[in-house]
This record gives structure tokens, C-alpha cells and sequence, in this order.
């Protein structure tokens, strides 16, 4: 396949195997959609509307897109992951998996009406290559959201120093065979993600959270979805980030228009329309 890390694709496969969201509340699974999707024009899109999810993982988004529009392929690299999303989209008969990178594709030029990709294009090898890519395939007018890991461009001095020295961890953590990777993945998860996170929400209870707060956005998750995060945070090899005005400048220069970047985390989410 082009494009793809082999490491880190082997990783997610083994990530949505162990972590297949099945038991995710579908009020939390609801409430991260409207996140993410906030900054997507659905009425902007044609009836019966064909698109695709880039790097689909579990289908946990491509379960609440498809009731929404005509026709979804998702697209995955990994085989594994792709096992769990047909499982988990099986009473959804307008979703068509496809196993393929984000750099080589199925579609024909300008022959889709959107496309989505949340989390993914910030663990490939040529991130631009596949912006590209998903350029080429999608309609002129046609609208395009996509989440990457923002580079805390946001933050203050000493929350990015906090975060250097969580990666030095990462780095030595994602190497590690996949059950140690998970094993120390999910006592990171308990020892850390957890009181940091129900100490926020006792904060801001009282309207005492500070904006900075460590975690601050897993303060109305599950320990389920902490545990999935951290495996996904310190179980990836390959890993970028971005400030929001790279974000917009690798958008516009894939001839993308009008992007709109969300205010709301995770960061950076955001959506272009196909020149």
C-alpha cells in the first residue's frame, strides 16, 4: 500500500480488536459526533449524498453518517480494523468497506460529494500526499472535515513542556509488543486520565475548572473511552501535530475553500470545500 506506516497500522489493528466501542454509550458516542461534526454543512450536501470516512477504525462516526446520506464507503488500511467496523455496521446496508490506504484509493476523479477523516492523516508517512488524494476524488463544492492532532499552539509554555515529556514516553511505549503496549497503555489510563479527568469534573461542578486542565476534555467520558484514547495516544509510532494555521494552510493548498476550524476540542477539527 502506499502511504501507510507499517507499524503503526499493525498497532490500530490490534487498538480496534482489543477497544471495539461496542459498549460505548450511544448518548456518549452521540455527544463526541456533534464535536466533531459541528463544523460539517450537512444541509449543504446533494440527497442521497455518496462519501467516504478515511481511515474508518471501529465505524464509530461512519455509524452516525449513514443514516444521513445515500451511500459511505469506509476505508481502512488496516484489515483488522476493518473486520471490527463491519461487525459494528452491519445494520447499515449503504456502507461499503474497502480495505486500501488513504493514498490509494478506489474512486474516480470528482466523483464524490464529501469525505471525512478524524484522527487519521496525522499518523501517515506524507500527510499532504493524501490530502491530495482525497482532493482529487471529491466533487467541486463538495465538503471535507478533518481532525488533526493540534501542536498546543493554544496552550501555554508550560502545559507543551508537559505534553514533550509525556512523549518521550510515547516513543518508548509504542515500540513495545502489543500486549505490554496495552498493558502500560491502560494503567496510564487508571493512574492518570482517570483523576485527572473526575477531578476536573468535581471542579467543574463547582465552576472552578481551569481552561488549562490537564485532560480537560475527557471530563464527561468513560473510563472506556479514556482507556481507548491512551492506547491510541502512547500505542502509535507514527505521530504529527499542527498549529491551526497549518492545519488551514495544508487545506488551501490542496484546493480547498472557506475553511471554518472549530472552536471546540479536541483540536484542531475543521472543514474545507473542494474548489
Amino acid at each position: 500500500m502506499k502511504n501507510v506506516d507499517v507499524a503503526t497500522v499493525e498497532g490500530f489493528g490490534d487498538e480496534w480488536s482489543r477497544m471495539p466501542q461496542d459498549t460505548v454509550s450511544d448518548a456518549e458516542v452521540q455527544r463526541s459526533f456533534e464535536l466533531y461534526f459541528g463544523v460539517f454543512p450537512w444541509s449543504a450536501l446533494p440527497t442521497e449524498a455518496r462519501g467516504c470516512d478515511f481511515g474508518c477504525g471501529s465505524g464509530r462516526w461512519a455509524a452516525k453518517v449513514a443514516p444521513k446520506v445515500g451511500h459511505l464507503t469506509v476505508l481502512d488500511a488496516s484489515e483488522e480494523a476493518l473486520e471490527v467496523a463491519k461487525t459494528n455496521l452491519a445494520d447499515h446496508p449503504n456502507v461499503k468497506p474497502v480495505h486500501a490506504s488513504v493514498s490509494d484509493t478506489p474512486f474516480a476523479t470528482a466523483s464524490l460529494d464529501f469525505a471525512y477523516s478524524l484522527g487519521v492523516l496525522h499518523h501517515v508517512p506524507d500527510t499532504d500526499a493524501a490530502v491530495a488524494e482525497i482532493a482529487r476524488v471529491l466533487k467541486p463544492g463538495a465538503p471535507f472535515l478533518v481532525y488533526l492532532y493540534y501542536a498546543f499552539d493554544n496552550r501555554a509554555p508550560w502545559f507543551r513542556a508537559l505534553w514533550q515529556l509525556s512523549d518521550v514516553g510515547r516513543k518508548r511505549i509504542s515500540r513495545l509488543p502489543h500486549g505490554p503496549r496495552y498493558a502500560v497503555s491502560q494503567a496510564i489510563a487508571g493512574l492518570v486520565y482517570w483523576p485527572l479527568a473526575r477531578a476536573g469534573g468535581a471542579l467543574k461542578r463547582v465552576g472552578a475548572l481551569p481552561e488549562s486542565w490537564p485532560l480537560k476534555f475527557y471530563v464527561n467520558h468513560s473510563f472506556y473511552v479514556m482507556r481507548t484514547d491512551a492506547l491510541d495516544r502512547f500505542g502509535t509510532q507514527l505521530e504529527k501535530r499542527y498549529t491551526k494555521e497549518e492545519c488551514i494552510a495544508l487545506l488551501e493548498r490542496h484546493g480547498f475553500k472557506d475553511v471554518r476550524v472549530s472552536t471546540e476540542m479536541p483540536y484542531w477539527t475543521l472543514c474545507g470545500i473542494r474548489a
